[in-house]
C-alpha cells in the first residue's frame, strides 16, 4: 500500500490480501513514530478503526517505515475495540437503568467514572484495567458507608464493575501481560512492549520481516552473507519447545536511515512505471545492469533534490537494494547469498506463512521473513516470463530456474486449482561453482578412495546412474563427476530443468552443449521432448551423455541407446531411489524399460542425507557403490546381479571397500582393465591406478587445508589437477609402460607444489 502527501493524516483503508484483510492506516507526515506501544494516541486511533473494521486480521501503520502488526497483535487490539463496543451498544453501562437503580444523587459520578474508564479502554487499556479495580474497590468501601435503602443500588453497581472486570481479564492482552503487572505503575506504557513488537518494512517493500530476536531463544550460530556493501546478518536460534530451528535474517534493507527510506520509496515509485518490457525478462543479466545504472542515476538526482548526502558505497548499496525490489526478488534473493542453504519454501497461503529453509548445517528452520502477497504475485508473472512457460488454471505447475550473478536456483511454483490456498514455491540453491570431488571429501560425503574410484569409473566411460531421495545431493555428484571428464572429450548435457553446472564447466573449457527438454508435467509446450532430445544427441557425434534425471519416458531411449552401444563414452544420470534394487524397480516397473535393457547400467551410486540422534542436524553422505552384473536374466536381487564396491559404515562415518573389490572380484573394474595394454588381468596394477587417484584427491584435500587455501578444492584448480595427472601418467606410461603411482605421484606433487606457490588465500 503506497500513499502518499495528499492522503488524509490517520486516514486508512483496508485492502484484500492473500486470504486475509490488511488496514493500512497512514501516518506519513506525522512529527512522531507511529507505535502503538509507545503513544495512547496511536492506540486510539487504531482502535477506533478496527472498531468500524472487525473483520481485519493485519495492521500496517504507514510511514518510510510501515509498521506491521501480526494477527496475534491485531487481535489483542480487535478484542479489546469489540469489548468497547459490547460495553457501549450492548451493555449501554453509560445509561442510567445500567448505572443507578433508585439513588438518582449517584448517577453523575458514576458516568463520570466510567466515561472516563471507556476513554481509557482505547488509549491504554492496562491503565483501564488498573482503574476498573480500583473502582471496584473504592465502591466496596463506599457500600459500608452508603445509606441502608440505597445498598441494593450500590451492590448492583458492584456486580456491573464486577462484570466488567471478568469479561476484560479473559482478554489476550491482559491474560499475556498478566505476569508484568505486579509493581505496575498506572500510565507506564513500556509493559505494551512486551506484546506489541510490530515487523518494521521499508515502504519500498512489501515483504514482512520479524526484526526482534525471540526472548527465550537461544543463539547457536551467527554469521554474515554478501559481499561489500551488501551484507546481511544470519542468527540461528533455538527455542526450547520448538522442533524447528529460526534462522533469522537482518539485512541491509533493515539498517537503513529514514532519509534513505524515503529516497528509495520515492524512486520505487518513479521505477515501477518504467518496468522492463516482456522480451527484456529474457537476458536478465542485461536488464538488471541496466536498471542497476539508471536507479543510481535517479537516487543521485532524488538525493541532491532532497539535500540529503550520499556516500558512493551508500549509492551503489541503495541502487542494489532499490533493483531487488522493483524488477527482482526481493528478499529471496539475499536468501539465495547465503551458501549453507540448500532449499528456500515458501508455502501457500504465503502472507500468513513463514519462509522456510533448509540449512546444510541445521536442517529444516523457520525464518523471520513473510512475503505480501503483491511481492507473491509480481515473482510469478516474472517466473512466466524468464522461462517462456504457461502458469495458470490449466498449467497450474510451473518448473524454471532463477540466475543472478552466480546465485543459481532451480524453482517450482504451484497455483491454484492444484494449490487451493494460493501461490507456492520451492527454491532448489546451486552452488555458485561447481562442487567437486575434493570438496565432497573435505564435507565427508565421500572418502578419498570413493573419490579414486569415480575418477577411475569415468576414465573407463562407464554407465553411472547417481540415486538417492530429494535433497541427497544427488545432482550435486553427478556434477562433480561431470568434471573428471577429460575435458577434450565433448559432452552433451540433457536437462528439462537447468541445474547442472553447464557454464561453469565453459568457463574451464570444456566442449559441452547443454539440450533443454520439456518438462515430464507439462503436457503441450513448444520444447522438445526427453526421449527425443536423447535420440537427438546421438547424431551429434561421440559424446559423453549426462542426463539431469531419468523421470519418464526418456528411460527408454536412454536405454536403447546405450544397449546398440550407440554411446562409447561415459553416461550419466541421476534418478530417485534409495537402493539399488528400488533404482531397477523404477526403471523397470514404473518407466517401462525392459528387465534386460536395465543391464546397460555399469554402477548405481546412492546418496541419502543421514540424521543426527536428536534430528536435528543431518549430513549427506554416499552409503553405497554397487556395480550391475550382467549374468542374471529376471531379478538381479534374487540372482545375485547387485555387488557392493563401497559400502557406508555409520560408525566409523566412511565409506569402506567391500571384500569382492578388494579382491579384485569386479566384472565393471575388469572390464575396464580389458581395454588398457598393461592392465588386463593384471589387478594389482589396476588396484594401483585406484589408489594413486585416491592419493591425489586426499592430498589435495590436505594441503588446501593445511594450507588455509580452500580454492584448492574448488573447480577450476580441481580441473588443472586433473589435467596435470592425466599427462603426468601418459608421460610415466610411455616410460615405463603402465603409469604406476611409485612414479606418477611424486611428479604430481612436485607440480602441486609448484603451482601453489605464490598464490593468493
Amino acid at each position: 500500500m503506497q500513499f502518499d502527501k495528499k492522503t488524509p493524516l490517520y486516514s486508512y483503508e483496508v485492502r484484500r490480501e492473500g486470504g486475509e484483510d490488511v488496514i493500512y492506516i497512514n501516518y506519513l507526515g506525522a512529527l512522531f513514530v507511529a507505535d502503538v506501544a509507545e503513544s495512547p494516541q496511536v492506540m486510539g486511533r487504531v482502535i477506533d478503526a478496527l472498531i468500524e473494521n472487525p473483520n481485519v486480521s493485519r495492521i500496517v501503520l504507514v510511514q518510510q517505515k510501515n509498521y506491521n502488526y501480526d494477527f496475534k497483535e491485531t487481535s489483542a487490539l480487535l478484542e479489546i475495540a469489540q469489548l468497547y463496543v459490547y460495553f457501549t451498544k450492548q451493555e449501554k453501562i453509560l445509561s442510567q437503568v445500567k448505572l443507578i437503580t433508585n439513588c438518582e444523587e449517584f448517577f453523575p459520578q458514576r458516568y463520570n467514572d466510567l466515561f472516563g474508564f471507556l476513554i481509557l479502554l482505547k488509549q491504554d487499556p492496562i491503565s483501564a484495567h488498573s482503574e476498573l479495580k480500583k473502582l471496584i474497590i473504592e465502591a466496596k468501601i463506599y457500600f459500608e458507608k452508603v445509606e441502608v435503602s440505597c445498598r441494593i443500588d450500590q451492590q448492583n453497581y458492584i456486580n456491573l464493575l464486577n462484570k466488567l472486570l471478568s469479561l476484560f481479564e479473559e482478554t489476550i492482552l491482559i491474560k499475556e501481560v498478566g505476569q508484568y503487572l505486579e509493581g505496575y505503575v498506572k500510565g507506564d506504557r513500556e509493559i505494551y512492549r512486551k506484546f506489541f513488537k510490530p515487523d518494521t518494512l521499508p515502504n519500498f517493500t512489501f515483504t514482512r520481516l520479524v526484526m526482534d530476536l525471540p526472548d527465550d531463544a537461544e543463539i547457536i550460530g551467527q554469521y554474515k552473507i554478501g559481499k561489500d556493501h551488501d551484507q546481511s546478518l544470519v542468527t540461528i536460534l533455538k527455542k526450547e519447545d520448538e522442533a524447528k530451528l529460526i534462522y533469522h535474517l537482518n539485512p541491509p534493507e533493515n539498517s537503513l536511515s529514514e532519509d534513505q527510506d524515503m529516497l528509495l520509496n520515492m524512486a520505487r515509485g518513479v521505477l515501477i512505471e518504467h518496468q522492463p518490457k516482456a522480451e527484456e525478462f529474457v537476458d536478465t543479466e542485461r536488464t538488471r545492469q541496466v536498471f542497476f545504472n539508471i536507479s543510481r542515476d535517479l537516487l543521485q538526482d532524488l538525493s541532491n533534490n532532497q539535500g540529503i548526502n550520499l556516500s558512493y558505497a551508500d549509492l551503489n548499496k541503495l541502487s542494489t537494494i532499490l533493483v531487488r525490489h522493483t524488477i527482482g526478488f526481493g528478499l529471496v534473493e539475499v536468501l539465495l547469498q547465503d551458501d549453507k542453504l540448500q532449499d528456500i519454501m515458501l508455502n501457500a497461503p504465503i502472507p500468513k506463512t513463514n519462509v522456510f529453509v533448509r540449512h546444510q548445517s541445521f536442517d529444516e528452520c523457520s525464518t523471520n521473513i513473510l512475503p505480501s502477497q503483491q511481492d507473491v504475485d509480481s515473482w510469478a508473472a516474472k517466473f512466466r516470463l524468464i522461462s517462456g512457460r504457461p502458469l495458470d488454471e490449466a498449467n497450474p505447475i510451473l518448473d524454471t530456474q532463477m540466475n543472478i550473478g552466480n546465485l543459481r536456483a532451480r524453482v517450482a511454483i504451484i497455483q491454484p486449482p492444484l494449490s487451493p490456498d494460493g501461490l507456492a514455491y520451492a527454491l532448489r540453491r546451486h552452488r555458485d561453482s561447481p562442487w567437486t570431488l575434493p570438496l565432497f571429501i573435505n564435507n565427508k560425503m565421500i572418502n578419498p578412495f570413493a573419490a579414486g574410484l569415480y575418477s577411475f569409473l569415468i576414465d573407463g566411460a562407464r554407465t553411472i546412474l547417481v540415486a538417492g531421495t530429494r535433497s541427497s545431493g544427488k545432482t550435486s555428484l553427478l556434477g562433480s563427476l561431470m568434471l573428471e571428464i577429460i575435458p577434450k572429450h565433448r559432452i552433451i548435457v540433457i536437462e528439462d530443468s537447468l541445474e547442472l553446472p553447464v557454464e561453469g564447466l565453459r568457463k574451464l573449457n570444456y566442449d559441452i552443449i547443454r539440450m533443454k527438454v520439456r518438462s515430464a508435467l507439462l503436457k503441450t509446450t513448444t520444447e522438445v521432448s526427453a526421449d527425443d532430445g536423447i535420440r537427438t544427441s546421438l547424431r551429434l557425434g561421440d559424446s559423453s551423455l549426462i542426463i539431469g534425471e531419468v523421470r519418464s519416458v526418456e528411460a527408454k531411449a536412454l536405454y536403447e541407446a546405450m544397449r546398440v552401444g550407440a554411446l562409447a563414452n561415459v553416461v550419466a544420470g541421476t534418478i530417485h531411489g534409495g537402493s539399488p534394487y528400488a533404482v531397477f524397480d523404477r526403471v523397470v516397473n514404473d518407466l517401462g524399460v525392459p528387465a534386460t535393457s536395465f543391464k546397460a547400467t555399469d554402477v548405481i551410486t546412492v546418496a541419502n542425507p543421514i540424521k543426527s540422534p536428536d534430528g536435528l542436524k543431518s549430513w549427506k553422505r554416499v552409503l553405497q557403490v554397487a556395480e550391475v552384473r550382467k549374468h542374471w536374466t529376471k531379478d538381479p536381487l534374487l540372482e545375485k546381479g547387485f555387488v557392493d564396491l563401497l559400502k557406508y559404515n555409520v560408525e566409523e562415518d566412511e565409506l569402506k571397500p567391500t571384500e569382492d573389490l578388494i579382491n579384485g572380484d569386479s566384472e565393471i573394474i575388469k572390464e575396464i582393465a580389458g581395454n588398457v595394454k598393461g592392465w588386463a588381468g593384471n589387478w594389482d596394477a589396476v588396484y594401483d591406478n585406484i589408489m594413486l587417484r585416491t592419493k591425489i584427491k586426499k592430498e589435495l584435500v590436505d594441503v588446501a587445508n593445511k594450507s588455509g587455501d580452500l580454492g584448492l578444492l574448488e573447480s577450476q584448480f580441481n580441473s588443472l589437477s586433473n589435467n596435470s595427472f592425466h599427462k603426468i601418467s601418459e608421460k610415466v606410461r610411455e616410460e615405463v609402460g603402465l603409469p604406476v603411482s611409485e612414479r606418477v605421484f611424486p611428479e604430481w606433487k612436485d607440480w602441486l607444489s609448484k603451482k601453489i606457490k605464490g598464490r593468493k588465500i
